[in-house]
């Protein structure tokens, strides 16, 4: 009896090494003009701090810079046509979501990586290209709480919770607005590599997780 357990540990162990020498899983992150800053930005400051387990890959219609709504420009490396294949598809929000909703292509492009994708997650607005797509249709997801009738305007078929930080269905989570991005980050970083992981890192960045998603102080009365 010792020796199979003996031979059990062993094994664990064995699974344990191999799964940190698998290569990172590749995060995809569609930006466009006038995204909001932070909902991008605070997310990745805590996805970027796995860089041996994720490897974050930015994109827009077009390689180069994107500026935010607040002027700041990040520089995406591919195009929606050369993008790699993404495990994790993030959608941010912003008020250049509002042109988005009525373009084809890239609505189209969304669902196409959303079908293929382990998860999907949007901050903000991001639900509603989300929502517009077709991807969220019959789930449950939520949104900025200040832009909630406009978003869901754009998913008549998406049960849309008024109360919520975030919320999980299936491999589609999506957050509140702009700073809830963050919290709704550190829950997936819990639900792929565990709490400890994901408090070691919030506690890096000296970041106060909200970890109740049902704690929403901007919900709609």
């Amino acid at each position: 009896m010792i020796r199979i357990i003996l031979v059990l540990v062993g094994l664990l162990m064995s699974l344990s090494s191999l799964a940190d020498k698998l290569p990172p899983k590749t995060l995809g992150v569609f930006v466009y003009p006038h995204f909001e800053l932070l909902d991008v930005f605070g997310p990745l400051e805590m996805f970027g701090s796995l860089p041996d387990k994720i490897k974050i890959v930015i994109i827009a219609e077009h390689p180069g810079r994107v500026k935010s709504d607040q002027g700041t420009a990040i520089y995406a490396e591919t195009d929606l046509q050369h993008a790699p294949h993404l495990d994790y598809l993030f959608i941010p929000g912003g008020f250049g979501s509002r042109q988005l909703v009525s373009d084809k292509a890239v609505l189209s492009w969304i669902k196409q990586r959303a079908d293929k994708a382990d998860l999907v997650f949007s901050v903000c607005t991001g639900s509603a290209l989300l929502a517009k797509a077709g991807v969220l249709d019959h789930h449950r997801a939520t949104t900025n709480k200040k832009a909630f009738q406009w978003v869901t305007e754009q998913g008549p078929d998406v049960q849309w919770v008024k109360h919520a930080r975030w919320v999980e269905d299936g491999k589609f989570i999506t957050s509140s607005g702009v700073a809830a991005g963050t919290d709704m980050s550190l829950q997936v970083i819990a639900r792929l590599y565990g709490m400890k992981t994901s408090e070691r890192v919030a506690n890096g960045a000296e970041y106060i997780w909200n970890k109740d998603p049902a704690k929403d102080p901007f919900a709609i009365k």
